[in-house]
């Protein structure tokens, strides 16, 4: 009886992980559809007028101002491109949706989770390389990198109690 109680406390925990892991990701996934908004509201907040040239800024606000600029231009004259962030967004919750697998049988699906913490381990060499080509300010690749900690965590803490469940129950994987 005390195994089973044991099961079902891990099982509470590790479902309680996955559901926020799942509610991030399509978090950031729909945050990125109205980008040009989103940018809007941060320039009101930090005091940056719309349509003043980003050299009027330094630091922070210049990158914020110039990313504004950029986004209302393009979306204006290319609306376009806009559509590879629409993807970028749909990725974050086809992979929310595949945490549903670990939600459903974790010890099973637990190669989900390496698979989250691998991409997560990539966000590092495509910000500062990618961010470097795309001549993404150091400070600005450094916050993306960040992304890398808060989505590992989770992660690996979410790991850590699956394998606890899965010495609690003994699993013995299928040779397919």
């Amino acid at each position: 009886m005390e195994i089973l109680k044991q099961e079902r406390r891990l099982l509470l925990i590790i479902r309680s992980l996955v559901v926020f892991y799942i509610f991030a990701l399509f978090f950031w996934g729909i945050t990125a559809f109205p980008l040009e908004s989103e940018i809007g509201i941060v320039c009101n907040v930090l005091g940056i007028s719309q349509g003043v040239s980003p050299e009027n800024y330094e630091g922070l606000k210049f990158w914020i101002a110039k990313v504004n600029e950029a986004l209302v231009n393009t979306n204006r004259d290319y609306p376009f491109l806009a559509y590879g962030t629409d993807w970028l967004a749909f990725s974050h919750i086809v992979i929310g949706i595949a945490f549903i697998g670990v939600y459903i049988k974790p010890v099973r699906n637990i190669w989900i989770v390496y698979f989250g913490m691998i991409a997560c381990l990539g966000v590092i060499p495509l910000a500062l390389i990618c961010g470097a080509i795309r001549e993404i300010p150091f400070y600005w690749r450094m916050i993306d990198c960040s992304f890398c900690v808060f989505g590992i965590i989770p992660l690996y803490i979410l790991l850590r109690y699956i394998k606890r469940l899965e010495k609690l129950i003994n699993y013995v994987p299928s040779k397919y």
